[in-house]
C-alpha cells in the first residue's frame, strides 16, 4: 500500500510522515485479544469462494488502523461517497475519521492441490512493513489452517512491490518461504525500483539470486489455465490483478487498484500515495466496469470483508 519509491509527495516527506505516525499507530494495531475480537467473522483468517473449479482462499494476515485520517488520504471524497463506502464496508470507519483496514493474501487452490498464492502480506517483525504496519502478519499460520503447505504453492503473484505485499515471500534473512514456487512480478514495476528502495534489497535481490524471480512483460497466464495476471497499473508502474476465470463464476483479485470502498462507491476518488492517479483512476473504471458487466466478483486486499461486488 504504502512503499519506498517516489511518490506524490517527497521522499523525504513521506518517510517523516510514517516516523511521526508509527507512535499513535502502534497504539491503534491489534494485540492476540484484539484481532482476535476484530476477526470475529472470520475466526480462522480464512474466507472461501468457488469460482468453478477453482477454490479461492482469503487469508487474514493482519489488520489495524492506519496512519492519520480517511480524508487525510482520500481528499476528493464527496459526503456522499463516503456515505456509501460506510454502507459498503462499516467497519472500516474508525473513531475521530480514522481508517481501519484489512490486510488480505489469497491462495488459488486448482484440481490436484497446487496452489497460486497472490500477495505475501505485511511478514514478520523485522519486515519493511513494520515500521507502520501490524506486524507481525499470521499468514503462515493461516495458510496451514487452510490447509496449503509450502511446498503446495507452485506460483507467488506479487501485485506490486509495495511492504505490506511482500512481507512474507522471504525470511528477513533473505530465505525465500516458497521455495518451489515461480515469483511472478512485472518488469515494469521492477525496473521503477530504486537503490534505496526496501523491495529491491529485501525481497527483489534474494528470489533473483535464488533464480526464482519471474519478471513479466505484460499479461501472464498462469498454471491451471483459468488464471491470468493482468497489467493493473497506476497505483505502481507494474501494479497486476489476477483474474481467475471459473467460467460461470469470474474473480478478480484486485491488490490495490481499490484500497477503500470510497473508491467502489466512487472510482474517480484518488488515493494519496498513487504512484500515478490519472492512470490509477482510469485503471480502477475500466476494471470496476469490466466486473460488472461480467457480473464477477471482487477479492480486494484491504476492505474489511475480502469478497464484494461493484
Amino acid at each position: 500500500m504504502i512503499g519506498n519509491t517516489t511518490w506524490n509527495t517527497t521522499e523525504p516527506a513521506r518517510r517523516t510522515l510514517l516516523r511521526g505516525t508509527a507512535a499513535g499507530l502502534a497504539s491503534g494495531l491489534l494485540g492476540p485479544a484484539g484481532a482476535a475480537a476484530a476477526a470475529a467473522p472470520h475466526r480462522t483468517g480464512v474466507v472461501a469462494r468457488r469460482a468453478g473449479r477453482y477454490e479461492v482462499l482469503a487469508l487474514l494476515d493482519a489488520r489495524g488502523t492506519f496512519p492519520g485520517t480517511r480524508e487525510d488520504q482520500f481528499g476528493g471524497a464527496t459526503e456522499e461517497a463516503w456515505r456509501r463506502a460506510d454502507r459498503i464496508d462499516p467497519r472500516a470507519a474508525g473513531p475521530d475519521g480514522t481508517w481501519r483496514l484489512s490486510f488480505w493474501c489469497y491462495a488459488v487452490r486448482r484440481p490436484g492441490g497446487r496452489v497460486t498464492l497472490v500477495d505475501t502480506g505485511v511478514g514478520p517483525a523485522g519486515s519493511p512493513a513494520s515500521r507502520w504496519a501490524p506486524v507481525p502478519g499470521r499468514l503462515p499460520r493461516v495458510l496451514a489452517d487452510a490447509g496449503v503447505r509450502a511446498d503446495d504453492v507452485d506460483t507467488v503473484v506479487l501485485t506490486h512491490l509495495h511492504e505490506d505485499h511482500y512481507g512474507w515471500a522471504v525470511d528477513p534473512d533473505g530465505t525465500p518461504l516458497f521455495p518451489d514456487a515461480r515469483h511472478v512480478v512485472q518488469r515494469t514495476e521492477t525496473a521503477s525500483l530504486t537503490p534505496a528502495d526496501s523491495a529491491l534489497s529485501y525481497v527483489v535481490t534474494p528470489l533473483r539470486a535464488a533464480g526464482l524471480l519471474d519478471e513479466a512483460d505484460g499479461p501472464v497466464r498462469l498454471a491451471g489455465g483459468g488464471l491470468r495476471a493482468l497489467p493493473t497499473p497506476g497505483h505502481t508502474p507494474g501494479h497486476q490483478s489476477v483474474l481467475v476465470d471459473g467460467g460461470r463464476r469470474r474473480i478478480y483479485i484486485t491488490g490495490d487498484v481499490l484500497v477503500h470502498a470510497v473508491q467502489l462507491a466512487d472510482p474517480s476518488v484518488a488515493y494519496r500515495f498513487e504512484r500515478d492517479e490519472p492512470t490509477a483512476r482510469a485503471t480502477r473504471t475500466a476494471l470496476l466496469s469490466r466486473a460488472r458487466a461480467e457480473h464477477a466478483l471482487l477479492a480486494t486486499a484491504h476492505l474489511n470483508e475480502p469478497f464484494t461486488r461493484t
